[in-house]
């Protein structure tokens, strides 16, 4: 699936008015970065992807592929006519995911939104809602992957949930590093300066949550 991350960037950017100078220099990274974001060249730590979200007054939510690719293999399906099947034995089998999406967000893994972001860090949305402060996502983290450049920290509004599905996740929130196998899960509080990094040997796979202001 092909992630027109900086197609979108450079949408919301300029209906905020912003010059692309301006936008680098209120995100403090160069304008040549931000260019490059912008035409694909390049791709965002999660910081800095959190501080173009916050400058722009936008949800992280908002900077997805607002209409992924569909698998061909996989037929959309009216929801009337669930109804009347009994071919049905997943649920995500149900329904495009666009269908009744203000109610119910059923999504099939090949229609999922992504976010590739710097040094092999990924992100999966599980499920679109009308709640703009909300992210469920499933994320990826490379060996040696971090959410943030040269050991800096990121904060923002609300609260941050995760549970590690395979790979050994180091969490460090504040003054305090925990590191996470699988099976381990927390929660916290997101205005506390934290940072994501895969200390391991294979990828990190875990399910998000995260709850607040612009998530």
């Amino acid at each position: 699936m092909m992630d027109n991350l900086g197609s979108r960037l450079k949408d919301i950017r300029l209906k905020a008015g912003l010059t692309l100078r301006e936008l680098a220099r209120q995100v403090d990274v160069s304008p040549s970065f931000v260019s490059q974001i912008e035409n694909g060249k390049s791709q965002p730590s999660v910081a800095t992807l959190y501080a173009f979200a916050q400058l722009l007054n936008v949800s992280v939510d908002d900077l997805f592929e607002s209409k992924p690719a569909l698998d061909p293999g996989v037929p959309a399906v009216h929801p009337e006519e669930v109804l009347n099947r009994g071919d049905v034995t997943n649920p995500s089998e149900a329904w495009h995911p666009s269908e009744y999406a203000n109610r119910v967000s059923v999504v099939h893994p090949s229609h999922r939104s992504r976010l590739n972001m710097a040094a092999g860090v990924n992100w999966e949305r599980l499920a679109a809602t009308p709640e703009r402060d909300v992210n469920f996502m499933k994320i990826v983290y490379a060996p040696g992957a971090t959410s943030t450049d040269e050991g800096d920290t990121v904060s923002h509004a609300g609260y941050e949930y995760g549970y590690v599905i395979a790979g050994e996740l180091q969490v460090t929130i504040g003054d305090e590093a925990f590191t996470l196998h699988a099976g381990e899960s927390l929660g916290f509080d997101s205005s506390i300066p934290h940072s994501l990094k895969n200390t391991g040997s294979i990828d990190v796979q875990g399910i998000w949550f995260v709850h607040g202001a612009h998530a």
